[in-house]
């Protein structure tokens, strides 16, 4: 015997309610194999499923979209701080500046180790020592470190930043969408095992067979176990004389 299967993702229980309404559609009261009160429920709830569904996938869609821009201003921002700070640890090297400099960035005097760049809260630190430190130094009259200059450093970072502000708001607006569906998914549920118990139920008095065949009609599904599916081959083997 086989098994009724409910929608288990948000696409197959928007199928579900929509073949249910079209139905609803195409037949009268008295033809149609649920409740009207349960058409009712469809039709008031239907908009705000599709809705969902669709900011979900436009906000999906619009962030990955945008990632792949945010990446390339944050490769772009990675690599200015860590040639600053290369030239930087170079120019210490060479005795152009006094070990102590290193300390004006936030990076221990004897240390020529490059400080890990490796998230986004990396380079958003690295990049505000680097600009404030080299700001602070140029205050005091000291000559300013070059290829690269931290005003180029600032273009990169100043770019990366509004990426990343505009892509976390996209995350947020994703999240929202995101959850929205989780609010109402249950209220999808319900109304469709209401359809289908409703279904199942008008056509009870029929032989099983009959009965599935009506209620796909409506959108429901029956999945067939591993073993009927065998049994069902070797029936219809038999029947047209395969051994």
């Amino acid at each position: 015997m086989p098994y009724r299967r409910l929608p288990n993702t948000d696409n197959s229980r928007l199928k579900a309610l929509r073949n249910a309404y079209n139905k609803g559609k195409e037949l009268t009261p008295m033809d149609l194999a649920f409740k009207q009160s349960t058409l009712q429920r469809i039709r008031s709830f239907l908009p705000k499923w599709e809705k969902a569904i669709t900011e979900h996938k436009n906000t999906y869609d619009i962030q990955i979209k945008n990632n792949k821009e945010y990446l390339k201003k944050l490769k772009k921002a990675k690599l200015y701080i860590s040639h600053f700070i290369q030239v930087l640890n170079m120019a210490v090297i060479r005795g152009e500046l006094a070990l102590s400099v290193r300390t004006s960035f936030g990076i221990e005097e004897d240390s020529s180790k490059l400080p890990s760049l490796n998230t986004e809260a990396d380079i958003i630190e690295w990049g505000k020592k680097i600009i404030d430190g080299e700001n602070a130094r140029r205050m005091k009259g000291h000559a300013p470190i070059t290829n690269p200059t931290t005003a180029v450093v600032r273009v990169h970072y100043d770019n990366f930043m509004e990426a990343f502000k505009f892509q976390k708001m996209l995350q947020k607006n994703h999240t929202r969408a995101l959850n929205n569906l989780a609010n109402i998914r249950s209220e999808a549920d319900d109304i469709i095992l209401c359809i289908w118990n409703e279904v199942e139920n008008y056509y009870q008095e029929l032989p099983e067979d009959i009965k599935r065949e009506k209620a796909q009609k409506y959108g429901l599904v029956y999945i067939y176990r591993k073993n009927e599916i065998g049994r069902i081959s070797l029936f219809r083997n038999d029947e047209i004389g395969i051994i």
